[in-house]
């Protein structure tokens, strides 16, 4: 029984088009972002794989693809599709607007820090640098949009067909 169970759920789980566009949405994103950084900044980082921040958007392509497999299996008329879509908007509106303005708040911090540790260079105080990068500006989410919409067309086209 306990064998069953666990097909059945693997099914259901490689199934799941919503599921499975927002986690491929997700991770094709974030293996994006050291390619985008160096052809716009000529810099080719690979901690952008595990970073937040940068183009384009991972969280953002994530929760778009979610919103249009879930359009696409459910309708637009479901409740599925009201939490995906308000789900959506408090995450585009979180990395766009509060860890943004939380990166700009780290890049002043850290400046006064070097400025303090300037002032106190014989002393004990070192600074530690906070992360800056940590939302996006309206083109990198616009990105994810893009990213996310033709995966999560692509996914769900796949697996249910449209």
């Amino acid at each position: 029984m306990k064998n069953s169970y666990l097909m059945h759920m693997n099914q259901d789980l490689f199934s799941n088009a919503p599921f499975l566009s927002a986690a491929l949405a997700f991770f094709v994103a974030q293996f994006l972002k050291p390619f985008v950084n160096a052809i716009f900044e000529r810099v080719f980082d690979w901690r952008l794989l595990f970073s937040t921040g940068s183009m384009p958007s991972s969280h953002t392509a994530g929760v778009i693809s979610l919103v249009t497999s879930v359009a696409f299996t459910q309708g637009v008329g479901s409740v599925y599709f009201a939490i995906s879509a308000t789900f959506a908007a408090i995450v585009i509106h979180d990395a766009m607007g509060i860890r943004r303005a939380a990166g700009k708040q780290a890049e002043v911090i850290n400046e006064w820090s070097r400025i303090l540790s300037d002032i106190h260079r014989e002393g004990q105080f070192t600074p530690e640098n906070l992360k800056t990068m940590l939302g996006h500006s309206f083109s990198q989410v616009l990105g994810g949009t893009l990213l996310g919409l033709i995966i999560g067309l692509l996914v769900t086209n796949r697996i249910v067909g449209l």
